[in-house]
Parts: structure tokens; C-alpha cells; sequence
């Protein structure tokens, strides 16, 4: 799910949290199994040691394409064009985490008005051209980045439009809109991206467990006008789960896809995207992953002791250590969410708001 708020959420905790500042002797081996979300610095502190410490392979983050570019560039492909209004924390992620041997992953999402007929972000570029143009720039502009999302959930009606619910079935006539348009945005950031750098990784479909469209009805719907599926390099899937992470268990069922599923959407996946003369397999990008502890929140429907927290992200490391078609697995985030005044804040983190380390940190270190 995108993190609408998340650069400003990390602001804040950043007035709360406690930051560590060096890694410590027994820190894990970096590994590209293991990714995370979280803040570049906390209160001016590189957070890298940090990742380093939990042996975090890769940085993940997003771009948000409608404020970088508010107004039509006139040569879109240029980072340089004045049009732009580039982040600059991105190039202090990038040079730390060519310090630690980490690696970034940004992930574009968010529609400017100017591209998609004046409606709001979540509406979907009139032009895939347009998104594929800004993936050029983009890639132009972070020259050290190599994993690049094409949108993040957009399975989720308030993450992309035009989404029409498959109401629990597999999607057909006005419903495969959205996917068939989802494809093309997919397939031309693909072939911009490899212009730049054929060392380029296309993370592409970014479904999650559930969705106003199922991902495994999602899969089967991605098709281009030549009915091919669209090029990309790793699936990505966000395995959001309420059951301990174990491939033996019975499937979801209904379209959905859960962790315990990730055996049976790999088959999907391999089934339905795969291009002739591609690989054998597509592998698996799992983005976001996390487990909320200690009381109810406003996003999930269920929480765990800080114990089984651990107990069940052990669980999700060593499925991801033992199969070579999942790419990475990506924990969100480093840090609990700020405090509401409702109360209902997820305290997701692998360290509290005031700087404690809970059971799992030591388990994604060791993972």
C-alpha cells in the first residue's frame, strides 16, 4: 500500500524516536534477501548503520511523481528539465547505501493533474508514455538506483483508478480497464528503464493480500493489446498476513494471497506473465511485510504480542532464505507509526518510539 503519509510520518518520529547511530559488533551480513522501509536520517543521523546492523540489503522508498513534476516538463526525459523538483534526500540514500552495500529501491506512484486530465493522483496517466518518460528521468537523475516499482498496490481502488471490483470473481469486460491500462504503464516504464541501463530491475503488478481486485485475478488480467503479458523483471506482492507464515498451510482460497499462499501465486505468476524466451521464473519482490503488535490499529484487523511478532517474522525470514524465487522480503518499517489522538497508531516497528529494541530486531538481524 503506498505510504501516503509515510515521508511526513517519518518526520515526525523523527521528533520522538531516540536514533541509534553505529552498528554494533554483531552485525548481521548484508544480504539482498532482506529489505526494509524506513527513515533516511533521524534528526540529521544516518539511519544506514543501522540497516547495516540488521544486514538490510536493500533501502526502499518512493517517488511521488505528481509533486516532482507539477507542471508538464518540456523534454520529460531530462532530469535537468525545470519542471522538476527533485528530493534531495534521495542522493544521501543513495551515497549511504553505496557505504554500507546497500542498495535503493524507489518505487513511482501518483499521477500529476497535468498528465491524467486534471483529476486527482490516484487516476491513471491518459498516456503510459508519460509515466514511462518520467521513469527515464528518474533513473537519469538516481544513476545508483537499480529497482524501480511501477506504482505501488494498484489493486487498491484508492491507490489507482480506473479499479472496478471483481466482486470476488475473475475480472472481464469493463473490468480489465484497469489492468489492460496497468499493463501498458508497466510495459513502457520497462522499455525506458533498460534505454537507461539494461542492469535495471522492472518491479511490476505490486499486489497485496487482498485488494478491490484480487492478485490472483489481477495476474490474470494483465495483458497488452497484442494480448502478451507486460515485460518485467521481479513480481512484486505485498504478503500481509493474520497467520503465521507456514507454505503447508491451506490456501486463502478466493483470489487472495496471503504469505502462507506465496507457493501458489508463484505458480501464477510463472503461468500467466511469463514470456516466451524470458526466464523460467518470475521472481517474487515482496515489498511490504509487517506485523503489528500490542492493540488494535486503524489499518489492520488484528494484532500480536512483541513475542509472537518475533516467533512469526522468523517464520517469514526462513521461507524467504530457503526458496531462490523470492528475491527479497521487505519489512515496514524500522520504527512504530507516531502516536494519534485515537490511539490507534501501528506500533509495526522493529524498535519503539523510544529507541527499544523489541524481540524482532534481534530476529531480522539474525534472519
Amino acid at each position: 500500500m503506498p505510504r501516503v503519509p509515510l515521508l511526513k510520518a517519518l518526520f515526525l518520529l523523527a521528533l520522538v524516536v531516540v536514533p541509534l547511530t553505529t552498528a554494533s559488533p554483531a552485525s548481521a551480513k548484508v544480504t539482498r534477501k532482506k529489505a526494509m522501509w524506513g527513515p533516511i536520517e533521524v534528526n540529521g543521523v544516518s539511519q544506514f548503520p543501522i540497516y547495516a546492523e540488521l544486514g538490510v540489503g536493500i533501502y526502499e522508498s518512493q517517488l511521488d511523481w505528481s509533486r516532482i513534476a507539477p507542471t508538464r516538463p518540456r523534454h520529460p526525459g531530462d532530469p535537468a528539465d525545470p519542471a522538476y523538483r527533485w528530493p534531495v534526500e534521495f542522493d544521501r540514500a543513495v551515497s549511504e547505501g553505496r557505504k554500507y552495500g546497500i542498495a535503493v529501491s524507489l518505487a513511482v506512484l501518483r499521477t500529476p493533474a497535468w498528465a491524467n486530465g486534471g483529476r486527482a493522483s490516484k487516476w491513471a496517466p491518459r498516456r503510459p508514455r508519460d509515466l514511462a518518460d518520467f521513469f527515464e528521468a528518474a533513473s537519469r537523475r538516481y544513476p545508483g538506483v537499480r529497482h524501480w516499482m511501477v506504482w505501488i498496490e494498484p489493486t487498491k481502488s484508492e491507490n489507482f483508478q480506473p479499479l472496478t471490483p471483481d466482486g470476488g470473481r475473475r475480472l472481464h469486460g469493463a473490468g480489465l480497464r484497469a489492468p489492460r491500462l496497468y499493463a501498458r504503464m508497466l510495459d513502457a516504464s520497462y522499455a525506458a528503464l533498460k534505454r537507461v541501463s539494461k542492469r535495471n530491475l522492472v518491479i511490476g503488478g505490486n499486489t497485496f493480500t487482498v485488494g478491490t481486485v484480487r492478485p490472483l485475478h489481477w495476474i490474470q488480467a494483465l495483458r497488452l493489446p497484442n494480448g502478451k503479458p507486460p515485460r518485467m523483471d521481479l513480481f512484486g506482492h505485498n504478503p500481509f498476513s493474520a497467520r503465521r507464515p507456514r507454505l503447508s498451510s491451506p490456501p486463502l482460497g478466493g483470489g487472495y494471497a496471503d504469505f502462507s499462499d506465496l507457493d501458489s501465486l508463484r505458480h501464477s505468476v510463472d503461468a500467466n506473465l511469463r514470456r516466451r524466451g524470458g526466464p523460467r521464473h518470475i521472481k517474487l519482490f515482496l515489498s511490504e511485510f509487517t506485523l503489528a503488535t500490542g492493540h488494535p490499529n486503524f489499518e489492520f484487523n488484528f494484532f500480536l504480542t512483541e513475542r509472537t511478532q518475533a516467533s512469526w517474522l522468523a517464520s517469514a525470514l526462513r521461507i524467504t532464505r530457503r526458496y531462490s524465487w523470492i528475491y527479497t522480503l521487505g519489512y515496514l518499517g524500522l520504527y512504530d507509526d507516531p502516536l494519534r489522538p485515537d490511539g490507534q497508531q501501528v506500533e509495526r516497528g522493529l524498535i519503539a518510539r523510544n529507541g527499544r529494541h523489541k524481540p524482532a530486531f534481534n530476529v531480522f538481524r539474525r534472519g
